[in-house]
């Protein structure tokens, strides 16, 4: 068969697999994204039946995935509430650094695999999966909850550090000098400054650039401009991620929701990609071997991305609630921690077979914490709020029950002290 033949065949057969099970999450209220991994997993190297004349043209797609993403949830903010943001959000980010990369580095040194092997595993277990979360907020409809913010700007930072972690630990991993791991640390600094100033100071003239009243040019523009900058950032030590979020916060107005609406569609079918992609590339041979101490840093992990989540939140002012959901939306852990553990191979051959398990793991679990951790949380708090009051409310209900069943403030005391849907 000839490959253009049966690279379309795969290519249809992955598309229509994934509408199907998309359609099947919907019907049972899940995240696909679980689904696509899992149906990666079975196709990839070692599964039921491997793909192999779409794997280039999938691997592709999937890099396009992660960058539309970033570029839709940039649409979402401008450049002076990203930057406000990041100025509140700071100590959030470093508690986030601290709670999540020291268990990794600890879990490289029981292991005796040496230092560089520690930092590495500390970026792995640091890095939530920006393209899961930004994929998972939109499945569940929480893009304009409070705490959104929030988690945008605990990703932001931690997108943003991968500017300096990525240039130290691949002078680490090469043994490059001081000098020459200074200067890759100053050129991805620059760039990210500099496209970062561009989107601050002349926003309005990009967007007045790209602005046009036909769909299909402003399509191919932005389309076009977000690639282009992906790829250079990438070229110069930065991810790509950051590039095209930062495109999208650059754009403002109709230009952000028109491309938005238009784009929209292209994000969705390259996220499917990416997803699939991830388990295509992993062997399930791989995972038994590491699955114990995988599953025992994914817990570790995931509890204190709830708690980094939770404490943002609460440092932002939002309820409960909605810390719950900032902290269970954190867990996924994906494309960062993968490039970093095919990095550190070289080094510590076992880094690559345990963190594609924890990811696996945390991918899978990632979608379901965002879903329950908040109602999980809020029935664990509810069973123990009514033990104390009950002892001290019966002496004061039964005097003032009989005058107050059908007055007007009895009524709506319930609504007023509930918290508001979403939120």
């Amino acid at each position: 068969m000839h490959d253009t033949t049966a690279m379309l065949i795969e290519l249809g057969a992955i598309i229509l697999g994934l509408g199907l099970l998309g359609r099947l999450a919907g019907r049972i209220g899940f995240s696909p994204i679980p689904l696509y991994l899992l149906a990666g997993l079975a196709f990839g190297h070692g599964g039921i039946l491997p793909l192999q004349a779409s794997e280039e043209f999938v691997a592709t797609g999937a890099e396009i995935g992660v960058i539309l993403l970033l570029l839709l949830l940039g649409l979402e903010y401008s450049a002076s509430e990203l930057v406000t943001n990041l100025k509140t959000q700071y100590p959030s980010g470093a508690v986030d650094f601290v709670l999540n990369a020291v268990p990794g580095a600890a879990a490289a040194l029981i292991l005796g695999w040496g230092p560089v092997a520690a930092v590495a595993l500390a970026g792995v277990t640091w890095i939530s999966s920006s393209g899961v979360i930004a994929k998972v907020l939109g499945d569940l409809g929480r893009l304009g909850n409070r705490e959104t913010p929030v988690i945008l700007g605990v990703l932001v930072i931690e997108d943003l550090a991968m500017a300096v972690y990525l240039p130290i630990l691949t002078a680490l991993l090469a043994g490059v000098s001081f000098a020459g791991g200074s200067l890759t640390l100053l050129i991805s600094l620059g760039t990210v400054g500099a496209v970062l100033y561009l989107a601050l100071r002349h926003g309005r003239l990009i967007s007045k650039a790209v602005s046009s009243d036909n769909a299909e040019m402003l399509l191919l523009v932005v389309l076009g401009l977000t690639l282009l900058v992906a790829g250079i950032a990438a070229e110069l030590q930065v991810s790509a991620a950051v590039g095209a979020f930062l495109v999208g916060i650059a754009l403002s107005g109709e230009v952000a929701e028109g491309a938005s609406n238009l784009l929209t569609p292209l994000r969705d079918l390259f996220a499917a990609v990416f997803f699939v992609f991830f388990g295509l590339s992993t062997d399930p041979a791989d995972i038994p071997p590491v699955l114990v101490p995988a599953l025992l840093l994914a817990v570790v992990t995931a509890l204190t991305k709830i708690a980094t989540g939770y404490y943002a939140a609460r440092r932002a002012g939002i309820k409960p609630a909605g810390r719950w959901r900032a902290g269970g939306t954190l867990v996924a852990r994906g494309e960062f921690s993968i490039v970093i553990a095919g990095l550190a191979v070289g080094v510590e051959p076992r880094i690559g077979p345990l963190a594609t398990a924890y990811v696996l793991i945390l991918v899978i679990v990632g979608p379901l914490a965002a879903r329950w951790t908040e109602p999980i949380a809020r029935r664990l708090t509810g069973r123990a709020r009514p033990t104390a009051p009950a002892a001290a409310k019966p002496p004061a209900l039964p005097e003032p029950a009989p005058a107050d069943t059908d007055s007007p403030s009895s009524s709506t005391t319930p609504e007023s002290t509930s918290p508001a849907p979403g939120r």
